[in-house]
């Protein structure tokens, strides 16, 4: 529910702060005062293309805000919100437009594209009265519209479900034929490069120890020199050797050990040395015996890289990179090779699935025809309340030739005769505006077990008037006790029916213009409601028929009975 209205700079309003409650809201004035400059509004918020012209002359920018109460609303306004991070008691949706031509919309404070407003404003109101804003002129809402009379929706989601199984095989089917396209060329490579792969053996670590065992022989020389000179001054030379030198400290040490306690844990720390000193000539003498047998290992070290890094450049990788190419293209060998078998099963599935989509896609066409009979029956019963005597409303029904979509194998089309003796045509190739809101009008009535958004008419009233005008407005006000309705109207047939009356109008001081809103007393809607029935000289008469019109008490059931009577006048 719209429950708070804020714009500023907009057109010819200055500044406007609207509060607005459940029920029929109406919107009353003068000609030009501006009332479907509101409707404008929410249209930006709606995710409408607005420029610098529709800022007020003079000012930087135009800012529009709504506050909804989103509590308890349809379950798919509420998955979208819970997709979009939005999940809250209120939903806060700003536009402001620069006079630079820039425009900005805001979600609960949060930055968003033009397009996530477009899909908030769908979930959160909806506008009769301008064509561009007609959802009922749209393809996909019609025939969410007929699914929602008909109580197909779960009919609607067993199709999708098969839809969705039915398009993930048949993708993979695709995949698996593109594959199996040039199978034996493809085949012939991958198996000649997994077998030499496979033959070369790389072991894990294998190039690491390689690179660094070709690094030591290759340097074989200058490590044997500096090993036997280590282990000369360590331990083999005969005159001067660090164990030498360490048995002659440890013999003066004991000796002065004996005079001093203090030194025997110097002493022993000279022992370990003495053992580490031994410990490490040992080790240098087996390195240097290596040494000296890996004379013929180079040649099969220096092969052995050879081999490898020709297969990485063959494969156009680097050496560390041929395992892990090594296990892809085992991967892909086995996955081609069982190809044939996988492909001949899957089409045996897709084939499944397709009977399977559609046995539910018929189900639900067969749904949607029954539907389509009940909801044209009711619409065309409503339009001859409305203004529409003799007018027909049909639901037409068309197969869809294409592969499965996941709203079934049905083409949804609303067409209508607005007026005796002439053929049905596209809903959405209606020329009058009045018309098409009315029609509106009569859809949301005839759906009436379905849940509502907020709703806006503009227009609705346009050329009717008398009896039909007091139908169109019970209407509304029918409609209003399950949602929101803003209504801009000029017939106080209608205007007498809300539950929430404002007026609009145009002030002006010879210098700029503005308009304001009010919203209506009691006593101040009798005023507004005579000026509308008597025009400029309002007299005691014309009020007395606003009261009369506001204590009015006929039941909604007898409005058609009295809008047949004024066609049989007429």
């Amino acid at each position: 529910m719209l429950t708070a209205l804020t714009i500023r700079d907009f057109a010819i309003i200055d500044a406007l702060e609207l509060t607005l409650r459940p029920g029929l809201t109406v919107l009353t004035g003068e000609t030009g005062a501006g009332k479907s400059i509101m409707v404008d509004a929410l249209q930006l918020l709606c995710g409408a293309r607005g420029g610098a012209e529709l800022i007020r002359h003079g000012a930087e920018r135009a800012d529009i805000s709504a506050t909804f109460d989103v509590r308890g609303c349809a379950p798919e306004l509420g998955e979208w919100l819970e997709q979009q991070a939005l999940a809250d008691d209120e939903l806060i949706v700003r536009r402001q437009l620069s006079a630079d031509g820039r425009s900005r919309a805001w979600l609960n404070g949060q930055p968003v594209p033009l397009q996530l407003l477009r899909e908030a404003g769908d979930l959160l109101i909806d506008i009769h009265g301008q064509h561009e804003f007609q959802s009922l002129t749209r393809a996909p809402r019609q025939r969410d519209l007929l699914d929602e009379f008909g109580g197909l929706t779960p009919q609607r989601d067993a199709v999708a479900e098969a839809y969705r199984h039915w398009r993930t095989l048949h993708v993979r089917e695709r995949e698996l034929a593109e594959a199996a396209r040039d199978r034996d060329a493809r085949l012939d490579l991958l198996r000649h490069q997994v077998d030499e792969l496979r033959a070369l053996e790389l072991a894990p670590g294998e190039l690491e120890r390689l690179s660094e065992e070709r690094q030591r022989l290759a340097h074989r020389g200058r490590l044997a020199e500096a090993a036997q000179g280590a282990l000369a001054l360590l331990y083999q030379d005969e005159t001067h050797n660090a164990h030498s030198a360490v048995g002659r400290a440890l013999q003066a040490l004991r000796a002065a050990a004996a005079l001093d306690a203090q030194l025997t844990p110097i002493i022993a720390l000279a022992q370990e040395a003495e053992v580490n000193i031994r410990e490490a000539a040992r080790e240098l003498e087996r390195y240097a015996e290596n040494l000296e047998l890996d004379t013929s290992r180079q040649d099969a070290v220096e092969s052995r890289l050879a081999a490898i890094e020709d297969l990485a450049r063959k494969h156009r990788l680097t050496a560390a990179e041929l395992p892990e190419r090594a296990a892809q293209l085992a991967a892909d060998l086995e996955r081609l090779e069982r190809a044939a078998v996988d492909l001949q099963s899957l089409r045996g599935e897709l084939a499944e699935a397709l009977v399977q989509y559609h046995r539910y896609a018929a189900a639900l066409s067969s749904a949607r025809a029954a539907a389509a009979q009940s909801l044209g029956a009711a619409v065309t019963q409503h339009m001859q309340a409305l203004g529409m005597a003799g007018g027909r409303f049909e639901v037409t029904l068309s197969a869809r030739e294409e592969e499965p979509a996941p709203h079934g194998a049905d083409e949804v089309e609303f067409r209508v005769s607005a007026n005796p003796g002439q053929p049905v045509r596209a809903l959405a190739k209606v020329a009058s505006g009045g018309e098409l809101s009315r029609l509106s009008l009569a859809v949301e009535v005839a759906s009436s077990a379905r849940e509502t958004r907020c709703m806006v008419f503009d227009e609705v009233d346009s050329g009717i008037g008398g009896a039909v005008a007091e139908i169109v407005g019970r209407e509304l006000r029918s409609l209003a006790e399950r949602g929101q309705v803003l209504c801009v109207t000029h017939l106080p047939q209608v205007a007498s029916q809300g539950h929430q009356h404002l007026r609009v109008a145009k002030l002006t001081d010879g210098r700029a213009t503005r308009t304001s809103l009010t919203e209506l007393s009691e006593a101040e809607r009798i005023e507004e409601l005579a000026r509308m029935l008597g025009g400029v000289d309002v007299t005691a008469t014309a009020r007395e028929h606003a009261r009369e019109m506001l204590r009015g008490t006929t039941p909604a059931s007898a409005a058609p009975r009295r809008a047949k009577r004024a066609a049989r006048r007429r």
